[in-house]
């Protein structure tokens, strides 16, 4: 059975305070978060075991946060391969809500933050993007990488995304309605999901597991 590991960006120090973070800004990871992506590098080695046995890929978003995250991973690994950078796993566009709270966003657009909070699938941010924006560039990514893992049991990938991103395949692959991919489905920073590819369906084994302190 081929895997995919997919995982949520290590913190920032945005995300440690609560604002947005899509992608008007390329911060850094925090210490804490290179904490986390090096905790998360030996989980997911823990949890891939013979890594040498595989046939693995590492595929990020060009963003700095997630490429830092998918380098902390990849330390823990023998024979890592070289790391495949998908710009369609890009974090959704906040448009004017770039850098604020979901507090300021409210106060700033009552309105439109009501209807995102309702239907954030179709709503669009201000001069931004909707979930189904997003959907349409991250999911064909996803698709591509299902269909190499289903081809061979001896595969694997390790994905390192974002918070939507990473929401909304979750909320496709298990068949919920797309409106609730922010009520059904949460992304921790560092947090990671194993989903495993074979004959049948596919089996979720982890969903959002938080790295193991060391």
């Amino acid at each position: 059975m081929g895997h995919l590991v997919l995982a949520r960006h290590a913190s920032t120090e945005a995300s440690q305070e609560g604002r947005n973070l899509g992608q008007r800004g390329d911060p850094p990871l925090s210490a804490h978060g290179l904490e986390l992506a090096d905790r998360l590098g030996a989980a997911v080695a823990a949890e891939l075991g013979d890594v040498a046995s595989i046939d693995l890929r590492l595929v990020t978003s060009p963003a700095l946060r997630c490429v830092q995250t998918v380098a902390g991973v990849s330390a823990h690994l023998s024979d890592a391969p070289s790391v495949e950078v998908a710009a369609g796993l890009i974090e959704i566009n906040y448009g004017e809500w770039e850098g604020l709270t979901p507090a300021e966003c409210a106060h700033r657009d009552p309105s439109r933050r009501a209807a995102w909070e309702a239907d954030p699938f179709a709503t669009a941010t201000p001069h931004g993007e909707s979930g189904a924006d997003v959907a349409a560039r991250a999911l064909p990514i996803f698709e591509s990488i299902e269909a190499w893992l289903s081809a061979d049991p001896a595969r694997a990938a390790i994905v390192v995304a974002h918070n939507h991103v990473n929401r909304l395949w979750l909320t496709a692959l298990m068949g919920w309605p797309m409106i609730d991919y922010r009520r059904k489905v949460s992304q921790d920073p560092a947090g990671y999901s194993i989903i495993g590819w074979g004959v049948g369906p596919p089996l979720v084994q982890r969903i959002n597991a938080v790295p193991p302190l060391g």
